[in-house]
């Protein structure tokens, strides 16, 4: 959670250190996880006004990689332009700058953790509420019983004889 939580609030560098303390191979292992990681922290540089420090850090973090990788080229190509723009309200890769990308940044974060972990990345209860109602629709033929109708309260109705 903590890592999330860093990943969000655009605090990347804090999340990366978290990733790596609970485990190393996370991101060596998964080096579109760490691009995504890099560009999101390129993207709070020229956020918080830093270009000078964003551009000296595409070149010497994101460049040597995106060499090596078409896709990562073409997003750093990307997120770099939002220098070009005094308003980056109008500028047609502005969406990088919204919150959502900061949220983007953060799910997929987590989703390696938890794989990491052995756990599922996607939480279990919308899966279980449809087994219930399944459940539920198989016995309705063929059995009176206490039912939930109401999933929001979770309260079990007496079955009409």
């Amino acid at each position: 959670m903590a890592v999330k939580k860093a990943a969000q609030c655009g605090n990347v560098k804090d999340a990366i250190e978290k990733i790596n303390d609970l485990n190393p191979e996370i991101l060596d292992t998964n080096p579109q996880l760490f691009f995504q990681l890099q560009q999101q922290r390129l993207i709070e540089l020229i956020r918080n006004g830093k270009v000078e420090a964003a551009l000296e850090f595409a070149q010497e973090e994101l460049a040597p990689r995106a060499e090596e990788n078409q896709s990562f080229l073409e997003e750093l190509e990307r997120t770099i332009s939002l220098v070009a723009f005094e308003d980056t309200s109008n500028c047609p890769v502005g969406e990088l700058l919204d919150i959502s990308q900061r949220l983007k940044t953060a799910s997929e974060v987590n989703a390696a953790v938890l794989t990491s972990q052995s756990n599922e990345k996607d939480p279990k209860l919308p899966s279980l509420l449809k087994m219930l109602i399944w459940a539920q629709n198989k016995l309705d033929k063929k059995a009176a019983y206490p039912c939930i109708n109401d999933l929001s309260n979770a309260r079990l109705e007496d079955p009409t004889f």
